[in-house]
């Protein structure tokens, strides 16, 4: 079987593995994630995933309300850490070798951000998951997702979402919501289509990395997205 793409940065949001549990961690969903990264992985498609943190804590909702907001940055990539944990378990537990590596130090169970040895532990096949954002406050973890891409030198971005790619309106809104197949990131930024931040969005545009965002609800998809079929959107240069 040839994939389309080799090296895979898969980006998760944190709602994506709360399942229908509306809170915190589904282990029936985290298991269904981990199998799909599995199958891939044993057929030699290098990963690296960034998981953001929204289902334990959102920072920004609670500095509307006053906290501060470097403080609930904080806060979120603490919440990133446990995800990441929770996702190494539940790939471990299928055989597969891992690394969770942190961009804040916590050596007592992860590794410290090295892009050298992150590019290695790829290179021997282990999935790498990249925890605690970029470490610094005012930056997302879509953010985080294109810089890890960028360092480790990733074909593609895989960002999961609930929907089955960019629509030109809320698709739980709008029945008549258009699903763009493919789209450049200009566009997406003068249409303000939200489906990352901008800071994000120019760091893929500045380093020509392609983003896919598909919908991660559908078993199979990240294998279908990796093998190059045509799901969800592509979103280039």
């Amino acid at each position: 079987m040839t994939y389309r793409y080799k090296t895979v940065l898969l980006k998760l949001s944190g709602e994506a593995l709360q399942g229908s549990v509306g809170f915190g961690l589904d282990p029936d969903t985290v298991d269904d994630v981990a199998s799909q990264i599995a199958e891939v992985s044993r057929e030699g498609v290098k990963l690296g995933l960034v998981i953001g943190g929204g289902n334990i804590f959102r920072g920004q909702a609670l500095a509307a309300r006053g906290l501060n907001r470097v403080t609930g940055d904080h806060m979120g990539m603490l919440a990133t850490v446990i995800n990441s944990l929770a996702m190494q378990d539940a790939l471990e537990r299928l055989g597969l070798e891992t690394r969770v590596q942190s961009a804040i130090r916590m050596v007592e169970f992860t590794e410290p951000f090295i892009r050298r040895r992150a590019i290695r532990h790829l290179d021997k096949g282990r999935v790498v998951i990249f925890a605690a954002g970029t470490g610094n406050p005012y930056l997302t973890t879509d953010t985080a997702a294109v810089l890890r891409a960028s360092e480790i030198g990733a074909d593609v971005i895989l960002k999961a979402t609930k929907v089955d790619g960019i629509y030109d309106s809320d698709p739980l809104k709008d029945k008549n919501a258009k699903l763009y197949e493919q789209i450049n990131y200009m566009d997406v930024i003068k249409l303000k289509l939200r489906i990352m931040d901008t800071t994000a969005i120019s760091l893929a545009m500045e380093n020509k990395i392609p983003t896919i965002v598909f919908n991660l609800q559908k078993h199979g998809n990240i294998k279908k997205t990796i093998l190059g079929e045509p799901v969800g959107t592509l979103v280039n240069d």
